[in-house]
């Protein structure tokens, strides 16, 4: 069965609410101000499908490219790119994080940031500041002004390198930019381009000159992905092929409308009301406090997942399955993206790092325990 088939086969239900997250999405355009040729020239929501799935392969092979394996890595940050979400790789030295980031931008026809966090960082220097500059008019007379000079945040997609070796002073810098995708200082607000992502990094084992990511700014990323090490076979091909002659340039594959297409088609992607109910069933299960929590969680979790979990699983199944080309989100994208969405929003208690429990091993029992 064909893609405008399977969509033509959706429920009433499902139908209606796919035409109201349409009129309440601000990228697309209203009925008052869209012509018969503006119709005619966008693509189908099919057609988009079927784009959003031959990106997918393609932009794996561009990436591929540069990177050798993580798969599985690649694939939850196009889920956060179509999502118009953030995500914070987690991962040891030297597992390509910064590098998979760097080519994923070059892949795209959109501006690229990267900011080096480090422990003298100010906010000024991720937001920019006012400057005081003197110009010269045509008469030769001087006049002063202020002008923002804004800073490397102001990307469509902006590398936040070892976020967690600055203050959290400079960390709180990107909450406004992250949640509300603009940026205040001094009296004037400055809204982003549009898409502005943070794709960020994080190493988990060197404490020196470190400080832990608040959870406020957590629960902001929509996945937490943890990035392993390569297996034997692409740990070869690594030590051959950067040793050798280095590829030039990752291939461009999508254009800057394009990846706006893509991001506008993900709300509006129909979802099945037993993925919704499995992903709230899933956050509310990491609450010690809920009756559904298992006694996992009861014991070993001090604050499960808050109202943002629930919507970020449901958002980036969506996603998941736009590049899939599948024509709705399922329960089976809810369980495959568990971890990387609910993983960083678990307050583990004290007891849970005594025995040494992590958060995969929480968030399995809650899937066992909801199904």
């Amino acid at each position: 069965m064909s893609l405008r088939d399977r969509l033509k086969l959706l429920t009433g239900r499902e139908a209606r609410a796919t035409r109201l997250t349409r009129t309440m999405d601000p990228a697309q355009p209203g009925p008052s101000s869209e012509t018969s040729e503006t119709r005619a020239a966008r693509p189908s929501d099919a057609e988009l499908l079927e784009t959003a799935r031959e990106a997918s392969r393609k932009l794996r092979d561009a990436i591929a490219f540069r990177v050798v394996g993580q798969d599985a890595v690649i694939e939850l940050m196009l889920v956060a790119l179509l999502a118009r979400g953030h995500a914070l790789l987690v991962g040891v030295p030297g597992l390509a994080k910064t590098l998979l980031v760097a080519s994923l931008a070059e892949a795209l026809d959109l501006s690229f940031g990267r900011v080096q966090f480090t422990p003298d960082l100010l906010p000024a220097d991720i937001t920019g500041t006012d400057v005081l500059q003197e110009d010269t008019d045509a008469s030769g007379q001087s006049r002063r002004a202020v002008r923002f000079m804004p800073g490397p945040i102001f990307h469509n997609l902006v590398l936040g390198d070892e976020i967690n070796r600055t203050p959290p002073k400079t960390q709180a810098a990107l909450l406004q930019a992250m949640q509300e995708r603009r940026v205040t200082v001094g009296t004037q607000t400055h809204a982003l381009p549009e898409p502005f992502q943070v794709f960020a990094t994080r190493n988990p084992i060197e404490q020196e000159g470190t400080y832990p990511l608040p959870e406020a700014q957590l629960d902001r990323f929509l996945l937490e992905v943890h990035v392993d090490y390569p297996s034997a076979h692409e740990e070869r091909e690594i030590a051959r092929r950067t040793t050798g002659v280095q590829v030039a340039s990752v291939p461009r594959v999508l254009e800057r409308d394009h990846v706006r297409e893509l991001q506008a088609l993900v709300p509006r992607m129909p979802v099945t009301d037993a993925a919704i109910e499995l992903a709230v069933a899933l956050a509310r299960a990491t609450r010690p406090t809920e009756a559904s929590a298992p006694p996992a969680v009861r014991e070993l979790v001090r604050f499960g997942a808050g109202p943002r979990g629930p919507q970020a699983l449901v958002f980036a199944a969506k996603a998941r399955a736009a590049l899939r080309g599948e024509a709705a989100a399922d329960v089976e994208d809810i369980r495959q993206l568990v971890v990387p969405v609910l993983r960083h929003r678990l307050v583990l208690s004290y007891r849970a790092e005594v025995e040494g429990v992590r958060d995969v091993d929480v968030l399995d029992k809650v899937l066992r325990a909801v199904g």
